[in-house]
């Protein structure tokens, strides 16, 4: 990089901030913050959607992925998000939606006291907000791994410059500065994108191959094949089933999106262009990761430098700035909404059960803590990711697919089929059973039992046995031991219902037993 990239990179950082400034003026409360006051456009709220599922795990692990098989980094990761997203339209965007304007919620948790009980609502608030940690860790260190590239800086100098720049705009103006931001984001995106598109192409073009028999050459020998190594057929569906759950809710700050549009129509109308935007537009960013093995020789085993070292050699200064700031794009997109949903989650599920003063907040104190929330957060994920490529974590991918897929289960299951009438019979018990179970079948399958079977368990393993246990129990136990309770159930179909039609929440004589007050609509 020189003065020309560099100047680009810090306009960026400064735009950033601007915008956070400028988002400030219209967040008063706690709502405001957090679901921007159900006052966001559709398309905002569906391009927003859409690039927080990004960071910059994309260009260098999936980079690696896709240098090392080809298109079936396309085939088992964007597609099953894409199509998860499309039945999630109908299936969870409108009932989360109607958390906000139904049951006046600010956080994507909050519900779930009354839809099961206080213990359910933190056991899934506090290990949801640990894996996001740990999960927001590796966007961090996947970005300054790329900044190292460019940039020569070390690790945790990266870590601290995009960690710093992104807890200033995100804790000032709330989920608008995220939403305005990633909007920019998309696009400063789709122009390095198609950058980097036209660059390949030309280079190959000099080299005489052409687009359509690239795949021909003996350096892409069978990455045209949709499935290929770990990455088979039940890879692909166990992660689509993930991904239902992780993008339409089960990671939380993807529910916001849908909770931060005026009714539920916008917000399946949002989950559609995001849905939209997921199958198109990753085919365009793709395909020179693609055709890498033909133009660079990767450093890396994983090959997860190889888009960092063909966007070196193929693109001139300040297109080269240019595609560097998309890199931070992605990653400060989907780090700064996952600071804000778990913001949510701790003051508005967490710290008022810890604390009594937490319980009386007012609108001022209520957005401080929110704000204090989220730099703490940020600093948590940044302290984690220092250690991301430590013989714990491992590598960038590692984490992303082994922990995140693979704990995201447990965590999502009684939280997004808990919003659906064919569940109710499922209560506390089933809850905590399947999300304790699916913890537990993770621990086993990726450390005891993989340390005793020759070569370890498939990767398709180790991310679909939690799932799989978790909906098991919670479909089973909902059954054997049925606890719809008429709070519970009008709790479901308040969320199921549009209008006046809806079924009122009706108030106990006395509370649950651990499951604190019923919420009115």
């Amino acid at each position: 990089m020189n003065g020309l990239d560099w100047t680009v990179l810090i306009g960026y950082f400064g735009v950033m901030v601007a915008i956070g400034i400028w988002s400030h003026k219209r967040v008063d409360n706690v709502s405001d913050f957090f679901t921007a006051g159900g006052k966001m456009p559709w398309w905002l709220s569906g391009i927003s959607h859409h690039m927080s599922g990004y960071s910059a795990v994309m260009f260098t692990g999936y980079a690696g992925i896709a240098y090392t098989y080809g298109v079936t980094s396309f085939v088992t990761w964007s597609f099953p998000i894409a199509l998860g997203i499309a039945i999630g339209s109908k299936l969870f965007a409108p009932r989360v939606n109607r958390l906000r304007s139904r049951l006046h919620v600010a956080s994507p948790l909050e519900y779930l006291k009354n839809r099961y009980n206080l213990t359910t609502q933190q056991a899934l608030a506090w290990s949801g907000m640990l894996l996001k940690i740990v999960d927001v860790a590796a966007k961090w260190a996947a970005i300054a791994t790329l900044l190292s590239v460019f940039t020569g800086v070390s690790l945790n100098q990266g870590i601290l410059i995009t960690g710093a720049i992104t807890a200033v705009y995100c804790t000032i103006g709330g989920l608008w500065a995220d939403a305005l931001t990633e909007l920019g984001q998309f696009i400063i995106q789709l122009l390095a994108g198609v950058s980097m598109f036209v660059a390949v192409v030309l280079k190959l073009n000099d080299k005489g191959i052409g687009i359509f028999d690239a795949f021909d050459q003996p350096a892409l020998h069978g990455h045209g094949k949709p499935l290929v190594g770990p990455y088979g057929t039940v890879f692909l569906l166990a992660f689509l089933f993930i991904k239902l759950f992780e993008y339409n809710g089960g990671m939380l700050n993807q529910a916001q999106r849908y909770m931060a549009t005026a009714g539920p129509k916008e917000a399946e109308r949002s989950a559609r262009l995001s849905a939209a935007l997921w199958l198109i537009w990753p085919v365009v960013l793709f395909f020179p990761m693609w055709m890498s093995p033909l133009l660079v020789h990767a450093q890396k085993p994983d090959g997860s430098d190889s888009y960092g070292l063909m966007t070196e050699q193929l693109l001139p200064h300040g297109l080269l700035g240019l595609v560097v700031v998309g890199f931070f794009s992605h990653t400060m997109a989907m780090c700064s909404s996952d600071a804000n949903a778990i913001a949510a989650v701790f003051t508005r599920d967490v710290a008022p059960v810890l604390s009594s003063r937490a319980r009386s907040w007012s609108e001022r104190s209520g957005l401080v803590a929110a704000r204090v929330t989220t730099v703490v957060f940020l600093g948590l994920s940044m302290a984690v990711a220092t250690q991301v490529n430590s013989p714990t974590f491992k590598d960038i991918i590692t984490v992303v697919i082994k922990w995140v897929a693979g704990l995201m289960g447990p965590i999502a299951i009684p939280m997004m089929l808990g919003l659906l009438r064919p569940f109710r019979r499922s209560g506390p018990t089933a809850a905590l059973t399947s999300w304790a179970a699916g913890l537990l079948a993770f621990w086993l399958v990726n450390y005891p039992i993989n340390w005793n079977v020759d070569g370890g368990v498939p990767l398709q393993y180790q991310v679909s046995v939690p799932l799989a246990v978790s909906l098991v129990l919670y479909i089973l136990i909902g059954y054997l031991k049925p606890e719809d309770t008429p709070e519970r159930l009008a709790i479901i179909e308040t969320v199921n219902t549009d209008g006046d039609g809806a079924a009122a929440i009706p108030v106990p004589a006395q509370a649950p037993a651990g499951g604190g007050e019923v919420v009115r609509d």
